[in-house]
């Protein structure tokens, strides 16, 4: 199906374009990963959710998706002004770990998270750690090239080596704002304000506990070289799509630019597609604020992860999303009813080929415009209003489910276990029925016994036997 079109909005051209990869038939993808020093809140994992749709509907359509993304366990700081504490040191020192363990606590944590959201694990997941060889690498090129330099024993880029360092984010010089919090100093190694730092050594951060050596000193990289560096370590030169949220843009996709663009002398990636925020009724979600929603304080309040996924993909991905209790409770109920009416399908009847082929089609020229998940959930709900028959509208669920990924075909195995454990309590009830005719009370009680065992109670009625499941 890769005939089909797919229109992307690109955030370098601020313009919804036709999608055409470097390769045909192939896509070669990156998405900035979590910086493991704590819980991913749902806000993060909104992105991580469409990114999962991106990719799968890609995979949809024929393509041969490579995906590849980052884990930043060094380099990240708290301020992305190349200011404060690195955020793996101020989680160790939170939790009063090392800076590994946290790592690997926080990333567990992050795929876990992802599993229960039917995230898909992307095809190379690369720790920063693992580069900081590829890393050195890349920053001696710049410095060769004369697009970095050293200044307080630190590597910094210049920026002003670029014809248009804003090109990403569009942003203008005199709007860059340095020092506008009271923690925030301004780094006067810099020629330029907008440059930023490639390799930090041991002149600033004596505390670092992850530290190497390097041509410029003991030190560790800056957070913005890794994503670059990983992504061409496997996935080349030329990059189709990266992805990330809106927050990202500025600096930290900007400054990829600018060093990968210098680093290889041409294009780097063709394509930016970016993740709007999830907000409270009091402004973007965020960790430092303190509204640290997690997929799983959403479980302990009895949600399904699959309903946040749902209501993630009842809305653009371009457009903010407000979070609300009241809003989840209406994707809740309406998940239910979804699951039931597929429930409700048969097996029955001849899959029809056109109608899988009409419906695949809708379905994936409404996510080829712009990964229009709210209009290809319509599709599904305008598949099982139509007349085809219940095996035609299980199939094609089953594809959509593919790219959708809101475990809808469960609906279908759970009916299936349904309808065996409806015989068999059935059967039950009859034996029970004929062992007390024959005044073989001893049995009955056993039959009884037997099924609230497996949580099945039973209710003698004047109408005859009901049973209904024990409430967990």
């Amino acid at each position: 199906m890769t005939d089909a079109k797919t229109y992307l909005y690109n955030t370098l051209s601020k313009t919804v374009e036709e999608f055409v990869p470097n390769e045909p038939g192939k896509v070669a993808m990156y998405t900035c990963g979590p910086t493991v020093y704590h819980f991913a809140h749902i806000g993060n994992l909104r992105s991580y959710i469409m990114e999962d749709v991106l990719e799968k509907y890609l995979r949809f359509v024929g393509y041969d998706v490579k995906r590849v993304m980052n884990i930043t366990d060094v380099g990240h700081l708290t301020s992305d002004g190349d200011t404060g504490e690195d955020k793996m040191l101020a989680g160790a020192k939170r939790e009063h770990k090392s800076v590994m363990d946290i790592a690997r606590y926080y990333t567990d944590a992050f795929m876990e998270d992802c599993r229960k959201l039917s995230i898909k694990k992307p095809d190379v997941v690369e720790p920063a750690t693992n580069c900081i060889d590829d890393f050195i690498h890349m920053i001696e090129v710049l410095l060769e090239k004369g697009y970095a330099y050293v200044a307080g024993d630190n590597v910094y880029f210049d920026t002003s080596r670029l014809e248009n360092y804003y090109v990403l984010s569009a942003q203008k010089e005199e709007e860059l704002q340095v020092g506008v919090r009271e923690d925030v100093d301004e780094d006067t190694n810099k020629r330029n304000k907008t440059d930023f730092v490639l390799w930090f050594t041991r002149s600033k951060f004596d505390n670092q506990e992850l530290k190497w050596d390097s041509p410029w000193g003991v030190g560790y990289p800056g957070w913005h070289i890794e994503c670059s560096s990983i992504s061409m370590k496997h996935l080349g030169e030329r990059m189709d799509i990266h992805c990330g949220g809106v927050d990202n843009i500025f600096p930290h996709h900007t400054n990829e630019i600018a060093q990968s663009e210098a680093y290889i002398g041409h294009k780097w990636c063709n394509y930016w597609f970016h993740i709007n925020h999830l907000n409270t009724k009091s402004g973007k979600m965020s960790k430092s604020k303190g509204e640290f929603l997690t997929v799983s304080l959403l479980e302990e309040k009895g949600y399904n992860p699959m309903v946040y996924r749902m209501f993630c993909l009842l809305s653009h991905y371009r457009k903010p999303l407000e979070f609300s209790w009241e809003a989840l409770d209406n994707v809740a109920a309406a998940y239910d009813k979804l699951i039931k009416r597929l429930k409700n399908l048969t097996e029955e009847g001849d899959v029809d080929k056109d109608g899988v082929a009409e419906f695949e089609k809708k379905f994936a020229e409404t996510l080829g415009d712009d990964i229009n998940t709210s209009s290809a959930i319509t599709v599904l709900y305008d598949m099982l209003k139509s007349d085809l028959s219940d095996a035609t509208k299980r199939q094609l669920t089953a594809h959509f489910d593919e790219v959708l990924s809101l475990e809808l075909t469960k609906a279908f195995e759970e009916a299936e276990v349904d309808a065996e454990l409806a015989a068999y309590v059935e059967q039950m009830i009859e034996e029970r029925k004929l062992a007390k005719k024959e005044k073989n009370f001893t049995r009955a009680d056993e039959i009884r016994e037997e099924l609230a065992a497996k949580g099945i109670v039973l209710k003698d009625t004047r109408e005859g036997t009901l049973w209904s499941l024990e409430k967990a």
